[in-house]
């Protein structure tokens, strides 16, 4: 049976079609089929002009990728772009929209992602492509009906969350888009689910998808990936069950296998960060900032030191001024870690849904374990620490270490031989403080600095335990920072400084204690969207 019929057959709806049950021995391809899968597509790309439009530089690994995104969207095909973590698929999206825009296409192009993930997308899309116009569907205010579609069509991109394309889903489907990203695609792995069945009815003539984990479990996940990219390629969900998953290590599975990878090749790009082509093109140390939301419970607490604190301020000064403020910017960055810290006797005993970082933290975690990288996780509360434990040991069933001031040197001495040794878990968790100086980690290639400390040496003093002679990869930094809030700020000002930030920041927080009532009230209040 040729590919071309037996995909047409593939596509119809349901299961009870009446070729159901039929054997498929093989797939031919001929014509702009056999062009892809033989993996010509690369090799004949005419290459494209970078948008001038856009806000930064390219690697080279970058510009093949968005090259290849914009030969398939021209051929009329969906998808994956499956990057490494850290290798910076959001550009090379971005780039792809940009360049979209060019051919004055009326429609606009839609975004879904996970929630914990606006913000980054808000920010990137500000940085390198400020031209484009966004409107973000989200909140308890968001449009629907006639008013959402004309504020979409008024826009060039549109951005919204897995939840709401779950819920909103007759809005959505109510345009014409000219692509469809979703980003961390994987949320889609499950067919069946509200979220997945709408973003598949979506109407658009060029579908990305973005993840860096296609199969987490199971084979079916792939399918359902490339039912959103290009409905019907993988046959039925029944027909690629019975071929392709639940299979033996026999020497016709392995075929099987072989002609899954032939077939779903040429619409993906998967490059490693170990990759030689791509580590030369890579800096030795890549300082990521990773965006977290509050959750509702964390806006009410944090909100309420802030107005404490200003109200407690009438008065004071001196001494008595400066303490009110260092307790109230500790409780503030305490919130931004977890609800918990600033109410011990909480009954949830600190679950991760309860604070957008925590529910970052897991998800970037839980791509660095697919990648078999291990971590650092630095935290300055002690508390913090003794919580990530136990919620990485719930999630992994895998208990990481915890360095602390109260670790003696010989389980110190300890941990670390059996960490490097690659015995040990492969989370470890650290006081900054105590572990932020004097160790050989190189197991690690992730720094997570989960709070941040004001004084930019002391964080170098934490990321170089990783990066450091003996060091053989390339070494990913991941700083967590909570928008609308204190972190943010802060962050802000380091950056606009970055040649003065010792000496701006160098005494830790008391700096932050001789600003006015204003200045103070401007640095600490939330701004913007909360998102959660």
């Amino acid at each position: 049976m040729p590919l071309s019929e037996w995909l047409h057959l593939a596509a119809e709806e349901g299961e009870d079609t009446a070729w159901k049950g039929l054997s498929v021995f093989g797939a031919e391809s001929e014509g702009l089929l056999s062009f892809l899968l033989d993996g010509q597509v690369l090799r004949s790309i005419e290459p494209r002009q970078v948008p001038a439009e856009l806000h930064g530089e390219l690697r080279p690994y970058q510009e093949r990728g968005y090259q290849w995104l914009s030969a398939m969207r021209e051929l009329g095909f969906g998808v994956c772009l499956a990057d490494d973590m850290g290798l910076g698929k959001t550009i090379q999206v971005i780039t792809c929209l940009l360049d979209l825009k060019h051919e004055e296409q009326q429609a606009a192009a839609l975004i879904v992602c996970p929630t914990s993930l606006l913000g980054n997308w808000q920010r990137e899309l500000k940085r390198f492509a400020p031209n484009l116009s966004l409107y973000i569907h989200h909140g308890g205010q968001r449009l629907h009906g006639n008013a959402f579609q004309a504020e979409a069509q008024s826009h060039d991109i549109v951005l919204t969350t897995y939840h709401l394309a779950g819920r909103d889903g007759p809005d959505l489907a109510s345009l014409h888009w000219s692509t469809v990203v979703l980003d961390e695609a994987q949320y889609i792995k499950n067919y069946r689910t509200k979220q997945a069945q709408s973003v598949m009815r979506l109407s658009t003539p060029h579908r990305i998808a973005m993840t860096g984990t296609p199969v987490e479990n199971r084979l079916s996940e792939l399918w359902s990936i490339f039912q959103f990219l290009n409905p019907g390629y993988l046959g039925t969900a029944s027909s690629f069950r019975q071929r392709y998953t639940g299979m033996g290590p026999s020497e016709e599975n392995a075929a099987s296998l072989r002609e899954l990878h032939r077939l779903v090749s040429p619409f993906m790009l998967r490059r490693l960060k170990s990759d030689p082509d791509i580590r030369k093109d890579l800096p030795e140390k890549l300082e990521l900032k990773s965006y977290c939301s509050l959750t509702p419970e964390q806006t009410v607490l944090y909100q309420r030191v802030v107005d404490d604190l200003m109200g407690g301020l009438d008065g004071r000064n001196g001494i008595a001024r400066k303490g009110i403020v260092l307790s109230s910017l500790t409780k503030l960055k305490q919130i931004c870690d977890h609800p918990v810290l600033a109410d011990s006797s909480r009954k949830d005993h600190g679950k991760a849904e309860a604070s957008g970082k925590m529910e970052r933290l897991l998800e970037l975690l839980d791509a660095i374990r697919d990648n078999g990288e291990s971590a650092l996780i630095f935290t300055q509360y002690v508390a913090m620490g003794e919580l990530l434990v136990s919620r990485l040991t719930q999630r992994y069933e895998e208990e990481p270490y915890f360095l602390h001031g109260g670790v003696s040197k010989s389980q110190r001495d300890d941990m670390v031989e059996t960490f490097q040794n690659g015995e040990g878990p492969s989370l470890f968790v650290l006081s900054l403080r105590a572990g932020g100086v004097g160790l050989n980690l190189t197991r690690a290639s992730h720094v997570v600095h989960y709070d941040r400390w004001w004084n930019p040496a002391v964080e170098n003093q934490a990321t170089d335990r990783v990066f450091r002679i003996g060091q053989n990869r390339n070494v990913q930094v991941h700083k967590l920072i909570c928008q609308g809030t204190l972190e943010e700020r802060i962050d802000e000002l380091i950056e606009s400084k970055k040649a003065l930030s010792e000496q701006v920041v160098g005494s830790g927080e008391n700096w932050l204690t001789e600003m006015s009532d204003d200045e103070l009230r401007g640095l600490i209040s939330l701004q913007g969207e909360t998102w959660l």
